[in-house]
């Protein structure tokens, strides 16, 4: 199954993104950059709006796994706290394989975040590889899934 990865960062988290733009377009990947293209100062709230805003408008919800998002700035945390302000995005900070498998096994994470200052980019393609071959397991993690949403609403 071909998968699309969207892939933003801030400036802080432009090399890892090269490095991960470059080794999914080695494997069965479709790799779609949403910037930045260089290392200039730049606020990551603007990219985590586009990538999230992009892949809801695909209208995946991350079951399937077939369109997923990368979002790197140097800790992963701004980013995350950015994403995960879109209803219907689950974000994830991961910093090792175990918390990007349960990521999507269990919390079905349509999002994986990466710092750049946190981890080297070996750890980062292994991050990134088991985050992308982990599918979502539904059932009891599904309802409790759903439970996001509610606890929002006023």
């Amino acid at each position: 199954m071909s998968k699309t990865i969207l892939l933003a960062s801030d400036h802080g988290g432009f090399a890892l993104k090269s490095v991960l733009v470059q080794a999914l377009r080695k494997v069965d990947c479709q790799a779609e950059d949403l910037g930045p293209e260089g290392t200039a100062s730049c606020d990551y709230p603007a990219y985590a709006d586009k990538l999230c805003l992009r892949l809801l408008d695909s209208g995946e919800d991350g079951q399937n796994g077939k369109v997923l998002g990368i979002l790197i700035c140097g800790t992963g945390l701004g980013m995350s706290m950015a994403a995960n302000r879109h209803p219907g995005i689950r974000a994830a900070v991961c910093t090792n394989e175990f918390t990007a498998r349960m990521a999507r096994a269990h919390n079905n994470a349509n999002v994986l975040c990466l710092g750049e200052r946190v981890i080297g980019q070996g750890l980062a393609l292994e991050i990134m590889r088991a985050f992308l071959a982990t599918p979502f397991e539904g059932g009891r993690h599904l309802r409790r899934i759903e439970q996001f949403e509610t606890y929002s609403q006023p």
